[in-house]
């Protein structure tokens, strides 16, 4: 496909989204959703080695470019599925396979479970359900929720004094990726501020879900899925060691080297997922 990135907005009404917009526009359409504080260039090295897809890979709310969600409001997995549906109204595109990351993937699973019929493809890549939890834990995740939320206020971003100091940062985070990943989240997700950087993820972003779902409610998604699905699992990523899980679920998987963010951290890595997701989606 064509290496050429076009750059849009997409005004939803209720928030502004940035996106990249990669392929022939009349490849098959696919909305690509990025992990957990990354932002759209989490599909730099991928998307360009996919054929015939149209992918529009998006910042999602309160990542990237995009806007952060207004005072008062919120990041939960519905808020992002509704965007994601608004997006493809946008593109007038009544049908669309979902690409997603991580966080992305798991957007993805919820919406295809949803609204099964809107969707053609599921192509997953380390990530398939939210965190799950009993319901005898529902009142102590809600207080702690909520203390969380006042604590925000008190709290501020961390200021890099250079670049170079926040990319380090990011290569250490939660989830470590490589200086060449680092560096592309980089791109898009840095903003100069007094004193140095900062990452301009929206701070909510880091609050604890105030509810989850049981595991069966999260495998309700799953089972409602009705087009083809495709999981890539990372041998040294989040999925790998939860045999369990994997072992339920009705479609493809396979494992690929590397970590969560394999398809991201090098060319080799980008080159293998590309391999795989070419043969899924089938179109020469």
């Amino acid at each position: 496909m064509s290496t050429e990135i076009q750059e849009i907005r997409l005004n939803l009404g209720h928030i502004e989204l940035a996106a990249h917009l990669f392929g022939p526009a009349d490849g098959l359409p696919v909305i690509a959703l990025h992990g957990w504080l990354d932002n759209a260039n989490s599909f730099i090295r991928l998307a360009p080695k996919l054929r015939g897809l149209r992918i529009l890979a998006l910042d999602l709310a309160g990542h990237g470019h995009s806007e952060h969600r207004p005072p008062g409001a919120g990041y939960a997995l519905w808020d992002y599925a509704h965007d994601v549906l608004r997006v493809a109204e946008q593109m007038g595109w009544a049908r669309f396979a979902l690409l997603g990351h991580s966080l992305g993937a798991i957007i993805s699973v919820v919406l295809a479970g949803a609204l099964p019929e809107r969707v053609t493809h599921l192509a997953l890549i380390d990530g398939v359900i939210p965190p799950t939890s009993g319901p005898q834990d529902a009142a102590e995740r809600m207080g702690m929720a909520l203390q969380a939320q006042l604590n925000l206020d008190s709290k501020r971003k961390a200021v890099h004094p250079t670049q170079e100091r926040a990319v380090e940062a990011r290569m250490k985070g939660l989830v470590a990726v490589s200086r060449e990943a680092a560096e592309l989240l980089g791109q898009r997700g840095l903003m100069p501020v007094p004193g140095g950087y900062t990452w301009r993820s929206d701070s909510r972003l880091t609050l604890p879900s105030p509810t989850r779902l049981s595991e069966a409610q999260a495998l309700s998604f799953v089972k409602r899925i009705a087009c083809p699905a495709h999981l890539i699992v990372a041998a040294d990523g989040m999925l790998a060691r939860h045999g369990a899980l994997l072992e339920q679920l009705p479609f493809v998987h396979e494992q690929l080297p590397g970590g969560h963010h394999l398809h991201l951290n090098d060319e080799s890595g980008a080159t293998l997922v590309a391999d795989c997701f070419n043969r899924f989606f089938g179109i020469s």
